[in-house]
């Protein structure tokens, strides 16, 4: 997924200002990120992370305060999402972060799919994603959540379009 080795990588500076971006495009400017809490823990490529804390009106079963399954679900669309803009500016390292940033401006999710594994209980979730596959046109991701004490209770697959 990465560049050729004859290509030019961006430089630190440059792929500093890509991961402000991205954390201030993914925490600020996506309204419904913020309106789950989602934060970005991690944008190493091969470690993509988010954590999102439990809050009252994140719950979906009122008698066991347990996360609601939209929440779990749009929280793990949202990570792939995330996976695969790192993915892109891993396989475009030759590219400026402003150059990189508009890559973004197309992307949407094909198909999503959520395993609920486990009740959503837990104070924090961590959420982590793959990319699988990053094509042309399409990427594909796998995700996880987590909760505090590393308890899966869900897994998702997910396909995007990404040009």
């Amino acid at each position: 997924m990465t560049s050729s080795p004859s290509a030019k990588r961006r430089s630190a500076k440059q792929q500093q200002l890509l991961d402000e971006a991205l954390v201030e495009l993914w925490e600020q400017r996506i309204s419904f990120n913020q309106v789950l809490g989602l934060k970005v823990v991690s944008l190493a490529p091969a470690d993509v992370r988010v954590r999102l804390d439990m809050r009252p009106e994140l719950v979906g079963h009122y008698a066991y305060g347990r996360l609601h399954g939209g929440v779990i679900s749009a929280s793990l669309d949202a990570l792939g999402g995330m996976a695969l803009m790192v993915g892109l500016g891993e396989k475009h390292a030759e590219e400026s972060a402003e150059q990189v940033m508009h890559r973004f401006g197309r992307m949407g999710t094909i198909d999503l799919r959520v395993d609920f594994l486990r009740p959503g209980l837990g104070l924090y979730f961590i959420g982590r994603a793959e990319v699988t596959r990053l094509g042309g046109r399409i990427g594909s991701t796998q995700m996880r959540m987590e909760n505090e004490h590393g308890t899966l209770i869900a897994t998702g697959s997910a396909s995007y379009v990404v040009s």
